[in-house]
């Protein structure tokens, strides 16, 4: 479905239901973040609202026109919301100090206050909000759910990294020692430095879903375990699964079951990123019931963090990407050059970004 212009918080009984429409003036937005909303034409009284992030080289409108996500909210009242970074195919922000802080700034800031709008605005139910994303959006997804605990229900990740995991102190900066899987701690660790984000919270974290695939060459399969260490120390379970169900959700796809706030899904001979189950996050979530061996939304296997089944094409000369934005690495095709400003620095073999 095609985007259908602008709407202010002034005049958002303006916002066309059943198409996805971009939100202005929604709150605090310190990295100039964008919203997109999608509102069914049936909605439950106070509806739950679902958070939708996407990959690196991705939009809004690319990934909602890729999942089905739209379908079901039409069919079970729910609200989406799909984020988008401030420049087209950039990565969110998951290494600024201000992003791991609880109402710090940057992308979680802004992030935040779109479930805010949301809530306010649609008498949303402020107890079934819940967070999901692919690659940079499930790196994403596990910072929302950690830095804003209290927000959150619940949260279904698509191979991402732990909270904190991709620190650099920089907006948008590469961790290669966490991609590459040499970033290892201990589940007090990865616990303590959770909870240094939001300083004085007690309360419950979120229910987490962990899906990884076990030949991800782009972010290293011991993301899975240290995300499953993170949260198992969150949630106080010992890290060892109590059961496993084979081919569960789908095909090649393994469910450890950690207790009832923590599932990992282990993808055998799946590379980056682990399909999309709607179904299944929805069913985590507790928005539908039902089997959760149900259809995925078959996404090409990507390369590159930020090379997803969005076509891209050589830019035209003067074309350069944007700062923060994927300008190399193997398999990309986009443009090779850097907006005044920026270079084009190598992060790996797979991934160069305009700095």
């Amino acid at each position: 479905m095609a985007l259908s212009g602008l709407v202010s918080a002034e005049d958002h009984q303006l916002v066309k239901r059943a198409s996805l429409t971009q939100v202005q003036n929604f709150g605090s937005n310190p990295s100039g973040i964008k919203m997109f909303i999608y509102v069914p034409a049936r909605l439950q009284a106070n509806p739950p609202v679902v958070l939708v992030l996407h990959a690196c080289a991705w939009t809004a409108s690319s990934f909602f026109g890729t999942t089905r996500y739209g379908a079901l909210a039409d069919q079970h009242g729910f609200v989406l919301i799909f984020g988008q970074t401030p420049t087209d195919g950039a990565c969110w922000d998951v290494s600024s100090t201000q992003t791991l802080t609880h109402d710090g700034g940057s992308d979680s800031t802004g992030l935040a206050n779109m479930v805010r709008y949301a809530l306010r605005q649609y008498n949303g139910d402020a107890s079934r909000v819940y967070v999901t994303g692919e690659s940079s959006g499930a790196m994403m997804t596990q910072v929302m759910a950690a830095v804003y605990p209290d927000m959150f229900a619940a949260a279904s990740e698509f191979s991402g990294e732990p909270a904190g995991c991709f620190y650099t102190g920089t907006v948008r900066g590469w961790n290669s020692q966490c991609a590459g899987g040499q970033v290892h701690k201990t589940a007090a660790e990865w616990a303590a430095q959770v909870r240094a984000m939001y300083p004085g919270y007690s309360g419950q974290y979120p229910r987490m879903q962990v899906y990884h695939g076990d030949v991800d060459t782009t972010l290293n399969i011991a993301s899975y375990n240290e995300s499953i260490k993170e949260w198992s120390g969150l949630h106080g379970y010992s890290g060892t699964p109590s059961r496993s169900l084979s081919n569960t959700p789908g095909p090649r796809l393994t469910k450890y079951i950690y207790g009832d706030r923590l599932q990992g899904i282990w993808g055998s001979g799946i590379g980056h990123v682990v399909p999309t189950n709607e179904t299944e996050a929805l069913t985590w979530f507790g928005i539908i019931g039902g089997s959760s061996a149900q259809p995925t939304t078959r996404l090409p296997t990507q390369t590159s963090l930020a090379t997803t089944s969005r076509p891209t094409s050589t830019s035209a000369p003067g074309n350069c990407a944007a700062k923060w934005g994927q300008c190399g690495g193997q398999g990309y095709t986009g443009p090779t050059c850097c907006e005044s400003g920026s270079t084009c620095q190598a992060q790996n073999q797979w991934y160069s970004q305009c700095i």
